[in-house]
This record gives C-alpha cells, sequence and structure tokens, in this order.
C-alpha cells in the first residue's frame, strides 16, 4: 500500500519564531494547504504517518501531556478536512540523551513501519530538514524536501555539503524538492 511519512514542524505546520516549539494548541498554525494535501494522500489511498522531534519536552519547556493535546487537536481537524493520519510518532528526548528515535537516526521509521506492515523501499518521506531527508535515505525510503519551515535554511546546508564535498552529502541530497506539502502532494498524485 502506498505510504507518506510527514514531519510535523514546518511540513503541516508552521514553525515557531525564534527556533522555538509548540509547547500548546494556541500556538499550532498549519501551513496554507497542508490539510487539504493530506485530505487528497488519504482519498487517493495514501497511508499517513508523523514522525517528528520533540526535544522540548526533553528540555523540559512542556509536556507529554500537552503534546498528545496538540496531536489530538491536530488529527481531529486534519479528519474534518477529510484526510485520516494513521499514527503519529515523536522522539520526546533531549538532543544529547542518545536514543535511537531522534532523526536523523531512522528509529521512529523503522518501528513505524514493524508495527504497520509498512515496505521503506516503497515509501516517501516529507521533510523540511536535512536529519528528516538522513532519517529516511538511511531506510531506502524515497525523500522529498519542502521549502517551507526550515527548508530553505536545509536547502542551502545541502548545496553547501553538494558545493564543499562533505562526506555526508549523499545521505542530505533529497531525492525531489518542492516549494511546500502541497506542491510534493501534487506530483505524488500525478506520478
Amino acid at each position: 500500500m502506498k505510504t507518506v511519512f510527514l514531519d510535523r514542524d514546518g511540513v503541516i505546520n508552521r514553525n515557531p519564531p525564534n527556533m522555538g516549539y509548540v509547547r500548546r494548541w494556541t500556538e499550532f498554525s498549519f501551513i496554507p494547504n497542508s490539510r487539504r494535501a493530506i485530505r487528497e494522500l488519504t482519498q487517493n489511498g495514501y497511508r499517513i504517518f508523523v514522525i517528528t522531534n520533540q526535544a522540548g519536552i526533553g528540555r523540559g519547556l512542556y509536556s507529554e501531556e500537552s503534546l498528545k493535546d496538540i496531536h489530538c487537536r491536530m488529527v481531529t481537524e486534519i479528519t474534518e478536512a477529510g484526510g485520516a493520519i494513521e499514527a503519529l510518532y515523536y522522539c520526546p528526548h533531549h538532543p544529547d540523551a542518545g536514543c535511537e528515535c531522534r532523526k536523523p537516526k531512522p528509529g521512529m521509521l523503522k518501528r513505524a513501519a514493524q508495527e504497520h506492515n509498512v515496505n521503506l523501499s516503497n515509501a516517501y518521506f516529507i521533510g523540511d530538514t536535512t536529519t528528516d531527508i538522513q532519517a529516511g535515505k538511511s531506510t531506502g525510503t524515497a525523500t522529498f524536501l519542502v521549502l517551507t519551515g526550515l527548508g530553505q535554511g536545509s536547502y542551502h546546508e545541502y548545496i553547501n555539503a553538494e558545493f564543499h564535498q562533505h562526506a555526508n552529502r549523499e545521505l542530505c541530497r533529497p531525492d525531489k524538492i518542492f516549494t511546500n506539502l502541497y506542491a510534493a502532494t501534487c506530483w505524488l498524485l500525478s506520478a
């Protein structure tokens, strides 16, 4: 079955200013057409999973209960718009925790694949950071970089890695680059 993994912040919703965290629902704001994109993917038979780092929990900035409330409300609004999220996976750990789930490590993708019988080599991962791209690449998943959220900075990081011949440039190289989730969805549905 067709499967898309989505990062959350910067792909589905706007990133808070100053590299902050969405700590409560009142700080959550959908990127224009992200709900429409998810609806169209759903209506065209795609299974959709959200894969998101949430280090604000590990930093003590908000609780897992707050995150679950945000996710519940987000899924409700997506459902009301005609879309469906099959499951959400998040890493609550501090970046220095050394866990296996925090992107760019592929732990969340592997867990989702195992729990939902997903063939990662036939799936897509849409994200706005090079860590999203690296997580997808390490599992054989096709990767799309979107230029919303942190995407423009990630694009420049990828270009500079290419220009300077960095060792990890292949892991940073997305398979495709799109302006936003809706543009990526339009391409997927026309391919």
